[in-house]
């Protein structure tokens, strides 16, 4: 049983690793998904409002580091905007700063959970201590969290009601500084 959790996980980071990390600039916050994917596909770069209402997965949890375990009925009360990367993802790297940023400006907890298959060691490599003020991240081992939204690659945000329902998700990056943006959160 063991072995074809292992082969799951790794069929899934690779298919995380193969659908995302080669996305194209964030664009504007909403665009017609007609215009933003292929029919059926969720669209890339946007913010998607299909899965709106819909519960978060409520079973699945997280760790913290120090090996605390966290699932979003812990935060049942607040908004919460989980962004879910990995170190070899650019794109994730790349708007990690930007999130941090928001986060000390918005009133919304902004938590980001890493996928990464090496765990703590690749995790701690790329955050360092003292490098984001406003954020921690958890750790998704072994991408239970991914499997449970049906992540089609990296990076994935979504943003959570304070009764841990979804209201929207974006598949790839936005640009987290825009007014646009910021209303979608706080609005």
């Amino acid at each position: 049983m063991k072995d074809f959790d292992m082969r799951k996980t790794l069929l899934l980071l690779t298919t995380l690793a193969l659908a995302g990390c080669n996305q194209a600039a964030p664009t504007a916050p909403e665009k017609p998904a007609a215009t933003a994917a292929k029919a059926g596909e969720a669209p890339i770069n946007t913010i998607d409002r299909s899965h709106a209402g819909e519960p978060g997965p409520a079973a699945v949890t997280w760790e913290m580091k120090g090996g605390t375990k966290q699932k979003l009925s812990d935060h049942q009360g607040m908004k919460m905007l989980v962004n879910l990367w990995a170190t070899w993802c650019a794109p994730c790297i790349a708007e990690m700063p930007a999130l941090d940023k928001l986060a000390g400006e918005v009133p919304v907890m902004v938590l980001p959970i890493s996928e990464d298959m090496e765990g703590w060691q690749a995790v701690d490599k790329f955050w360092g201590k003292d490098k984001f003020k406003n954020i921690e991240t958890g750790l998704d081992q072994p991408g239970s969290y991914a499997e449970a939204i049906k992540a089609k690659g990296l990076p994935v945000t979504i943003l959570y009601d304070d009764e841990g329902k979804e209201i929207w998700r974006v598949s790839g990056t936005l640009d987290w500084g825009s007014a646009e943006v910021r209303k979608a959160i706080t609005g």
